[in-house]
């Protein structure tokens, strides 16, 4: 089982498919995946993308790239643990606790490497404006099932598109990571066409990659014998490293910005770290408001990790099993961490979320993707259409903007539209404001 697990191949194409066997004792199948991310212009880009706060002039709130490196730490010291934990229960499967690590610290990474510019609110508003123009002629020739692709446009979807398809070696392969890493990376094992009947708004792959998924996921011996697929349980790892970091660290941003207070977080940070730690932390004269919140912040990630590798080892036969858990915070045993962590979302959405400059901010950013798309789609069905000799003025030089990205008029309209979306998907939040006055006649 772990054999397949850990699998060391790499996909170049459905001919090519090689176990990765040119190794060097100091860098490994799986140091190579964590360095192909680490030097991938998708994953840089990320340090100009909204974590929560779009467009902050405050250098010290977190952005995609800083939040995917506090996850990818938190992701390898449990990899670490859990490498240890496998190696005495499979003791006959030659399993390399630093190679669980960096498998993990590696999907820690990537998991947010597809998401759209300001965050989740660039992903609603690319899905609002497919529904919203669903009827309309330049969106009819699509199937039911690609419609719902961006309908319900996931950023864990494209994740896996960007690094399996797009970054690096365009559709052959994208970064050839090893499927042992892929797999951990998948949270949500299904396509957009199943979130209706599953009662899920999550999906992972699209129907471009459907094939592929289906490839990995009988390799690595996920498949179930109703036909859907189930999840690697080192994902369960991935998935907790971003709950504890990003639940917390949205708190303390909220506390740079002025948006929440030291006695908002207090009896969050006396749930976790304990009423006499948090008091001491308080008082402590020396230390500014900042750094008591980073101190604590510190203390609450480290008892939630080690709570978490403990979830993990106790449930480790239902996560393995066909009938697997929702994620490892819903099975915490200490009811204070679980208390907590309702309590931060709550606090988030009553006072970060909701924000007046955020708000102002994000409609600021639903404009700009609304013009992206208006100006993009609408260009790229007339390409679909007409000969390219054919194409208004406007529609000509819309697409000639997108540069390498533009669509090819030999592919189907659902992959011409697919390569819009990797184009806008791919910017920065920068980019994409300088773009949006581009095509408005702002940036002249």
């Amino acid at each position: 089982m772990w054999k397949k697990l850990l699998s060391k191949k790499r996909y170049y194409s459905n001919e090519k498919i090689e176990e990765d066997e040119n190794q060097e004792y100091y860098r490994s199948s799986f140091h190579k995946d964590y360095d192909r991310i680490i030097f991938s212009n998708s994953f840089r880009r990320l340090s100009k993308k909204t974590q929560v706060h779009p467009l902050s002039k405050n250098d010290h709130v977190h952005n995609r790239l800083t939040h995917s490196l506090e996850v990818a730490s938190v992701g390898r010291s449990l990899g670490l643990r859990a490498g240890e934990f496998l190696k005495k229960k499979f003791p006959h499967a030659e399993i390399n606790p630093y190679d669980v690590a960096y498998i993990i610290q590696t999907a820690c990474l990537a998991h947010d490497i597809g998401n759209p510019p300001f965050g989740h609110a660039g992903e609603e508003v690319i899905k609002e404006w497919f529904e919203t123009h669903k009827n309309e002629k330049f969106l009819k020739e699509l199937s039911q099932n690609e419609l719902e692709d961006f309908i319900h446009l996931d950023g864990n979807a494209q994740s896996f598109r960007v690094v399996s398809q797009i970054e690096n070696n365009l559709f052959g392969g994208g970064m050839n990571l090893t499927f042992a890493t892929l797999g951990t990376l998948v949270k949500y094992p299904h396509a957009s066409s199943s979130c209706k009947n599953i009662g899920k708004s999550k999906f992972n792959y699209f129907q471009s990659e459907a094939d592929f998924f289906q490839l990995l996921f009988d390799d690595l011996g996920l498949s179930k014998a109703d036909g859907t697929y189930k999840r690697h349980p080192l994902s369960y790892l991935m998935e907790a490293s971003d709950d504890i970091c990003y639940g917390l660290l949205d708190l303390q941003d909220a506390f740079e910005l002025n948006i929440i207070t030291l006695q908002d977080m207090q009896n969050i940070f006396t749930l976790i770290c304990g009423e006499e730690a948090t008091r001491e932390v308080y008082g402590e004269e020396k230390d500014t408001l900042l750094r008591k919140v980073s101190k604590l912040v510190a203390i609450s990630i480290h008892k939630l990790a080690l709570h978490t590798m403990e979830v993990f080892e106790e449930n480790f036969d239902a996560i393995s099993s066909d009938n697997q858990p929702k994620d490892l915070i819903e099975l915490f045993t200490i009811r204070e961490f679980q208390n907590a962590i309702k309590e931060a979302k709550r606090l988030g959405s009553a006072k970060i979320f909701n924000e007046k400059r955020k708000i102002e901010l994000e409609l600021g950013a639903y404009n700009i993707i609304e013009t992206l798309l208006d100006n993009l789609i609408r260009a790229t069905y007339e390409l679909y259409e007409k000969d390219e000799t054919k194409l208004s003025f406007r529609n000509k030089r819309a697409l000639e903007l997108m540069g390498e990205n533009r669509p090819k008029k030999a592919e189907n309209l659902y992959n011409m539209y697919q390569r819009v979306i990797d184009y806008i998907v791919g910017m920065t939040d920068n980019h994409a404001k300088y773009v949006a006055n581009q095509l408005n006649g702002m940036g002249i």
